[in-house]
């Protein structure tokens, strides 16, 4: 249900605000992570994201090891899909190669970007712990996580 909430908001407000708004989340979650160190990689490349059911195009570059928005235009890959099929990528809830491979999502573009951020988006294996220590600092980041894990652990315990 809630991928399709999704969809009024990204038809109703621009691209831009929605392009930006992913890239800044998208580089604060980054932090700790060891995929950070594979952006670099495809440094200069630039990404569309293409929700085709909310008629809406995310464009990106990476600069830097980050992600930037960028004008729309060329693309050096383009990702296509559905609002719920991306959904399913970013929760976890469907492997990558399943969505790929059932082209329920489509990359398109220079094949050896695509592969790469095909295997990117397959090597995601989010450390809450790592992130937490990055951006808080080793000491006061452990002790958020393990907060706010005994807090998630008791609100599961209790239902």
């Amino acid at each position: 249900m809630l991928p399709h909430l999704l969809l009024l908001p990204l038809r109703l407000i621009p691209d831009a605000v929605h392009t930006e708004l992913f890239a800044r989340v998208f580089n604060h979650l980054l932090r700790g992570q060891p995929l950070a160190a594979r952006l670099p990689e495809i440094d200069a490349k630039s990404v569309c994201i293409h929700i085709r059911d909310a008629a809406t195009e995310l464009h990106f570059r990476i600069e830097q090891g980050r992600l930037r928005s960028a004008a729309p235009g060329h693309a050096d890959v383009r990702i296509s899909g559905k609002v719920e099929d991306f959904w399913q990528l970013a929760t976890r809830r469907e492997d990558p190669d399943t969505l790929f491979f059932s082209r329920r999502l489509c990359i398109e573009g220079d094949t050896a970007t695509g592969l790469h951020v095909k295997n990117l988006l397959d090597a995601l294996d989010y450390d809450w712990e790592a992130h937490f220590r990055d951006v808080l600092g080793a000491g006061p980041g452990a002790v958020a996580f393990t907060v706010i894990q005994s807090v998630i652990g008791q609100r599961l315990a209790a239902r």
